[in-house]
């Protein structure tokens, strides 16, 4: 049985105090309670992916670990990615490359990358593989996210090239 407790949470930099049950998924906390409906609840067992959120930059699963675990921490999900209210350069690509069929998974997709790209200025195309090696998609759209991937790099190495 939970109880309720009072739960302070920064998430896409504004902060956060509600009064929910000690065992809310944060998932659920984003959906239900701020109505942050970018993230998705796929599988539930913290292996499709759709879930990913970043935690203090770094990608993590939203489905199964409670809310209240993510006290102090700094909460990104995908509507808090965009820079100065345009889309990031990764959502960019997707959507040129209409990397999305039915989209299920692109939110969860587009936060791994971003944790990648935080993390390694030019990732190596081994690096995207293994980045996504968790993020399941039934339509098939890994072809076109490759593509997506590999212009944002070429265009980061062409940047790098010209300075």
């Amino acid at each position: 049985m939970s109880n309720e407790v009072n739960c302070k949470l920064k998430i896409n930099g504004f902060l956060y105090d509600l009064t929910i049950p000690d065992d809310r998924p944060l998932i659920f906390v984003l959906r239900n309670d701020l109505n942050l409906k970018g993230t998705k609840l796929g599988c539930g067992l913290e292996q499709c992916g759709s879930c990913t959120v970043l935690i203090d930059g770094k990608k993590a699963l939203s489905c199964n670990q409670t809310a209240v675990s993510f006290q102090g921490k700094d909460i990104t999900t995908i509507e808090g990615i965009k820079v100065n209210s345009k889309y990031s350069v990764i959502q960019e690509a997707f959507i040129e490359f209409n990397s999305a069929q039915c989209g299920y998974c692109s939110s969860g997709i587009i936060m791994s990358l971003t944790s990648l790209f935080n993390k390694t200025a030019l990732p190596k195309k081994d690096e995207v593989i293994k980045c996504l090696d968790n993020n399941l998609c039934r339509c098939g759209s890994h072809y076109s996210v490759l593509k997506a991937v590999e212009k944002i790099i070429a265009n980061i190495d062409h940047k790098k090239v010209d300075n």
